[in-house]
C-alpha cells in the first residue's frame, strides 16, 4: 500500500472535520454508547427475577446475553457491506431505533422466544453501532484530537459498566424489571434525540464488500495486530470473569466487598480512559504494549500474592485503569493504520472481541473446574505477555 493510498483519504478526512469538529455529536454517540452498553449488561443483574417471571430456568434466561454477543460478531462483520450506500448518519439514528425497540420487546415479553427477539435486536445494534464508531469519530473530529474524542466515548462504556448492573439491580428490586428495561427505553429515546439533533450528514465512503474484510486483514501488520487485539481481550475477558469467585474465596469478601471492590474498577476505568488518550499523544507503540504488559503482571500477582483485600481491591483497580486505556488506544490505532477503510477495521475488531468475550469465558470456565480460580489468572497473565510479545514485534504503529 502506498503512501498516496493512505493520505488521500486522511487528508479528506482531516480537512471535514476541521471544518466543523462536531463535539456536540460526540457526545451523542457517547449517549448512544451509554445505551446500548447499559442494555447488554442489564440481564446480569436481573436474571432471577427475569427468569421467575417468564418461568424459565435462569440458564435459559441466560442465553439472552449469549444471543446478544453472537448477533453482534455476525453483524460487525456485515454492517459495512449490507449499508454501503447509506448515509451513516441515517444507519447510526437506526441502531438507536433499534435499541429502543429492543429494550421494549424486552420489557413487554411473555415468554423465552420474545425476550431473545429483543436480544437479537440489541446484538444488532450493538455490533453495528461499535463498527462504525471509530470511523464516525475521525470524520467528526480533527485527527489530532481523535483519541481526546474516542476517550469521550468510551466513557459511556465506563458509566455503563459502573451504574448498570447495581443500578438495575436495585431499581429491579423496587419497581420491577420491567420497569427497569422501560427506563432503558428512554435513556435510548434521549440519546436518538441527540443523535438527530447533532450528528451531520456523513455520506458513506471506502469500497464496502465482503472482499474489503480480508483485503484489510491482509495489509501489512494488521493480521497481527488483530491478533494481538484477540489476545488482550481474552485475556481481560477470562480474569474479569471469574474475578468475583476469586474475591469470595481467595480475599474471603462477601457480596458487599465484591460490590465494593468492582464499583472501584469501574471508576478507575474512566480515568483509564483519559489516561489512554494522554499516553497516545506520546507513543501510540508504547501505549498499546503496557497496558497487557501490567494487565498480565497484576494477573499474575493476583494469583500468587492475593488474598489481602486492600491489596486486592488495588489491583483490580489498577487493572480498570489500564483496561480503561486499551480500547480507545486501539479504536485509535485504526483511525491511523487504515484510516481508507475504518469501518472494515472496526467490524474486525469488534468481531475479534465479541470472539474473545466467548472465547475468555469458555477457556476460563474449563481451567476454573479444573484447577480453580488461580490458574484462570495465570493463564490470563500469560496471554496478556503473549499479546505484549505480538504488539512490539509485529504491529506497525504511526504518529499522528
Amino acid at each position: 500500500m502506498t503512501d498516496a493510498t493512505i493520505a488521500a483519504p486522511e487528508s479528506e478526512a482531516e480537512s471535514e472535520a476541521d471544518a466543523r469538529p462536531a463535539w456536540g455529536a460526540v457526545i451523542a454517540m457517547t449517549l448512544g454508547v451509554f445505551g446500548l452498553v447499559g442494555a447488554e449488561f442489564l440481564p446480569a443483574s436481573l436474571l432471577t427475577p427475569m427468569a421467575a417471571d417468564l418461568r424459565i430456568s435462569e440458564g435459559m434466561a441466560g442465553q439472552a446475553v449469549t444471543a446478544t454477543a453472537a448477533v453482534a460478531l455476525v453483524t460487525s462483520l456485515l454492517i459495512t457491506v449490507v449499508t454501503r450506500k447509506l448515509d451513516r448518519r441515517l444507519v447510526l439514528i437506526g441502531l438507536s431505533v433499534l435499541l429502543i425497540f429492543s429494550n421494549l420487546l424486552v420489557a413487554m415479553s411473555s415468554n423465552l422466544a420474545m425476550l431473545l427477539v429483543g436480544r437479537v435486536l440489541l446484538g444488532m445494534a450493538l455490533g453495528g453501532f461499535w463498527t462504525l464508531s471509530a470511523a464516525t469519530m475521525m470524520r467528526l473530529v480533527p485527527e489530532a484530537v481523535v483519541p481526546k474524542a474516542l476517550s469521550v466515548m468510551f466513557l459511556g462504556v465506563s458509566a455503563a459498566t459502573v451504574f448498570a448492573a447495581p443500578v438495575g439491580s436495585y431499581v429491579g428490586d423496587i419497581v420491577g424489571w420491567r420497569n427497569v428495561f422501560l427506563g432503558a427505553a428512554v435513556l435510548g429515546a434521549l440519546a436518538l434525540v441527540v443523535q438527530l439533533a447533532t450528528l451531520p450528514s456523513l455520506p458513506p465512503r471506502g469500497h464496502s464488500r465482503f472482499g474489503t474484510l480480508v483485503e484489510v486483514l491482509a495489509r501489512p501488520g494488521v493480521g497481527f495486530a488483530m491478533f494481538a487485539i484477540l489476545l488482550v481481550f481474552t485475556g481481560h475477558f477470562a480474569f474479569f470473569t471469574y474475578i468475583r469467585p476469586f474475591l469470595e474465596t481467595v480475599t474471603g469478601v462477601g457480596v458487599e466487598g465484591v460490590a465494593a471492590v468492582l464499583l472501584g474498577f469501574g471508576i478507575a476505568t474512566f480515568f483509564g480512559n483519559y489516561l489512554g488518550a494522554v499516553l497516545l499523544e506520546r507513543s501510540m507503540r508504547l501505549t498499546l504494549t503496557i497496558m497487557p504488559v501490567v494487565m498480565g503482571a497484576l494477573a499474575l500477582s493476583l494469583s500468587m500474592f492475593g488474598g489481602d483485600l486492600v491489596a486486592d481491591a488495588a489491583m483490580v483497580a489498577l487493572w480498570g485503569l489500564a483496561f480503561g486505556a486499551v480500547p480507545v488506544a486501539w479504536s485509535t490505532w485504526i483511525t491511523r493504520a487504515v484510516p481508507d477503510e475504518a469501518e472494515s477495521a472496526g467490524g474486525l475488531f469488534v468481531a475479534a472481541i465479541n470472539f474473545a468475550i466467548a472465547t475468555g469465558a469458555a477457556a476460563g470456565g474449563a481451567l476454573f473446574d479444573a484447577n480453580g480460580v488461580s490458574s484462570v489468572f495465570v493463564a490470563s497473565g500469560v496471554v496478556l505477555f503473549l499479546a505484549a510479545i505480538t504488539i512490539v514485534s509485529a504491529v506497525h504503529t504511526r504518529p499522528a
